[in-house]
């Protein structure tokens, strides 16, 4: 009888979000699944004013050279970028949690990246990291000596891909590292000393201890990873803003030039419907990377 009066209450409470659900996440879902079946000149287009193509829209994603270099562009940015920022946040994981003192101080400043808008990193690291006068990096390569490296144009329309990978993983790595501090944290000190004891180095018990027992922290660091690697953009934006280079398209740039128009080299005509069939793309790529982790990490969880 209890269980029947709490009901109503139950659905009072549930229906406000699960309404904001449905109008926020589920409606565009659906209508975006939808659109990318048609033809339209503008995103405030009626529906009448939609030609239905089919899968004309995902035909024409096949069919362009862009949208398939903007794919390469995002996989090598998962892939160097993933290397590069797993590789140091897992390092200084290891060393803030191996009792170093300052170890607040140095989780902070490794952090701070975060806390700066990707406006004002771009813009540090275009204008004063780069910058082929008077950059950082010239001013390093110059003191030691290394002129080939000091006269690297860094910025230039062939560089531009590595330069954005760089600055970008500087500023991920902060952001990974705490959850992989807060995994190493939740491991027993037990286990380290009992292999202390029996004589395992320090490698060994990274290799044999932490790495295994971060299986599960590194399957929730790979998904995030890729959802942020796919849904990559305004980077992009800030390193060429003007006329987008074939070596900063991502695949959201290039949904935005669908659905907005430039006068650039990318994307001149609008077509909401193809901008749409690349946010259908981008959905399944993540459901499937996701589906594939869990996979690749389903007999490697731990409890400990």
């Amino acid at each position: 009888m209890l269980k029947k009066t709490r009901l109503p209450m139950i659905i009072l409470f549930l229906a406000p979000a699960v309404l904001l659900y449905l109008l926020i996440f589920f409606y565009p879902i659906i209508k975006t699944v939808i659109m990318s079946f048609f033809k339209m000149d503008s995103i405030s287009a009626k529906i009448a004013e939609w030609e239905f193509v089919g899968l004309g829209n995902y035909g024409n994603l096949l069919n362009s050279q862009v949208f398939m270099q903007s794919l390469k562009n995002v996989f090598f940015i998962w892939l160097i970028g993933g290397i590069i920022i797993f590789f140091f946040a897992i390092l200084f994981a290891v060393i803030l949690t191996s009792g170093v003192k300052f170890k607040s101080f140095y989780r902070s400043i490794i952090y701070l990246p975060n806390v700066v808008s990707a406006v004002a990193m771009a813009t540090m690291w275009i204008h004063y990291v780069y910058n082929s006068r008077y950059g950082l990096l010239r001013n390093i390569f110059s003191f030691l000596h290394i002129e080939k490296l000091a006269e690297f144009q860094w910025t230039s329309p062939e560089n531009v891909f590595m330069a954005l990978v760089i600055a970008y993983s500087f500023g991920m790595v902060g952001y990974f590292m705490l959850i992989f501090m807060a995994g190493i944290e939740r491991i027993p000190s037990d286990f380290y000393e009992a292999a202390t004891i029996d004589g395992a180095n320090a490698f060994q018990q990274f290799f044999q201890i932490t790495l295994p027992l971060l299986s599960d922290v590194i399957r929730t660091n790979v998904v995030l990873w890729t959802i942020n690697a796919v849904g990559f953009f305004v980077w992009s934006q800030l390193f060429s803003p003007l006329i987008p280079e074939p070596g900063t398209v991502t695949p959201m740039v290039y949904m935005y030039q669908e659905v907005f128009g430039a006068n650039n080299n990318v994307i001149i005509d609008r077509n909401v419907g193809n901008g749409a069939a690349v946010g259908v793309v981008l959905t399944l790529i993540i459901v499937i990377s996701f589906a594939v982790t869990n996979i690749v990490f389903k007999d490697k969880k731990l409890e400990f």
